[in-house]
């Protein structure tokens, strides 16, 4: 009972930011436990030390990430709604929340982590102007390291061309069982 009264909530929360903020939030409803499957399966856990998710929402895809391998990743969440960040800090008091994506680099120095394994996305990249676009996407490169993996899920395959320079795009899987459907992009930084 109270997981369904949870998943209500979460789901309400997230239709209302969506209609408050649509561009930032990007969907109506949570990302469907087929989409958080199909990007952590793409992920080598047992290779990963240090992982960010960007625009971790309600923790759909959070709630996947390993705590029970060998290694136990250090985990940066990053969230701009501040009642969803409230959110993840509550459920995942273990990572560290933060707000920008933009300043991946400088949660990466405050949490002492010099390169990331893997990077995790939901944002809803094409809705940002370019300029923010392209300073995340930096971001995203700059925190991997050489053969890292980025994992991300969009809407469309308008972003294929940007993510294909900066990254190896090993395969793009559809997912038609989440709403609306997605694409999962998993890419490898370029040496």
């Amino acid at each position: 009972m109270i997981r369904i009264s949870h998943l209500v909530h979460e789901r309400l929360m997230f239709l209302f930011k969506f209609l408050y903020s649509p561009a930032y939030v990007g969907s109506v409803t949570p990302s469907s436990r087929f989409l958080a499957k199909n990007m952590i399966e793409s992920i080598p856990w047992s290779e990963v030390h240090a992982v960010a998710e960007l625009g971790a929402g309600t923790g759909a895809i959070t709630q996947y990430i390993p705590s029970t391998t060998k290694i136990h990743p250090k985990v940066l969440l990053f969230e701009k709604d501040p009642t969803m960040q409230q959110s993840l800090k509550r459920r995942f008091p273990n990572y560290l929340c933060y707000s920008d994506s933009r300043e991946l680099q400088l949660a990466m120095k405050n949490a002492q982590i010099e390169q990331l394994d893997c990077i995790i996305s939901g944002l809803p990249f094409f809705n940002f102007p370019q300029a923010m676009r392209d300073q995340i996407v930096e971001q995203i490169h700059l925190s991997l390291r050489d053969g890292g993996m980025f994992v991300a899920f969009q809407y469309s395959k308008q972003m294929k061309q940007q993510l294909g320079e900066w990254f190896d795009i090993e395969e793009i899987k559809f997912v038609p069982m989440n709403v609306p459907p997605a694409f999962v992009y998993v890419c490898r930084k370029k040496a």
